[in-house]
This record gives structure tokens, C-alpha cells and sequence, in this order.
């Protein structure tokens, strides 16, 4: 943390955070097309879908990889149920 401005570093997360809510958008958007009915799956099957498509052949560059790349499934959950 920044001890000269701690609300500096706060931002920097809060931005982070809405960069990685913004690609999880675009990531969810893409896997629709193979999943129809992903509109009615509970958050916790969306997040997991992610999770593995994230891991697996999700087209990212190196920014957006290291961006989402280290969140679990259950902090793809929170970033997808927090609008």
C-alpha cells in the first residue's frame, strides 16, 4: 500500500477490478454462443464456465491473461453478481 496516499492504491484496485469486470463481460458473451441456456444457470455454473474457459482456450491477450488469470471461480462470481 501507498503510505503517502493510501487512497491512491485503492483506486488503482477499484480500476483493476472493472477492467476484469468488463473482460469477464466480453468472455461470457463469447461462451453464450456455445451455452444457450447460460441466461438461467445460477452464477456459481457461469463462474465456472469462465473458470475453464479462461484457463482453457479463451482468446486474451498477455494484459487481459495477467489481469484475470490468478482469480478463482469464486471471485469470477463476485465480479459477475456486482453491477
Amino acid at each position: 500500500m501507498n503510505v503517502l496516499n493510501p487512497g491512491m492504491e485503492e483506486k488503482r484496485q477499484d480500476l483493476a477490478v472493472e477492467k476484469q469486470k468488463k473482460l469477464l463481460e466480453r468472455l461470457l458473451s463469447e461462451v453464450s454462443s456455445d451455452h444457450l441456456d447460460l441466461y438461467y444457470r445460477p452464477t456459481t455454473e457461469i463462474a465456472h464456465i469462465l473458470h475453464q474457459h479462461i484457463r482453457g482456450d479463451a482468446k486474451l491477450t498477455v494484459d487481459e491473461r495477467s489481469l484475470i488469470e490468478h482469480l478463482s471461480q469464486r471471485d469470477i462470481q463476485l465480479r459477475l453478481s456486482l453491477h
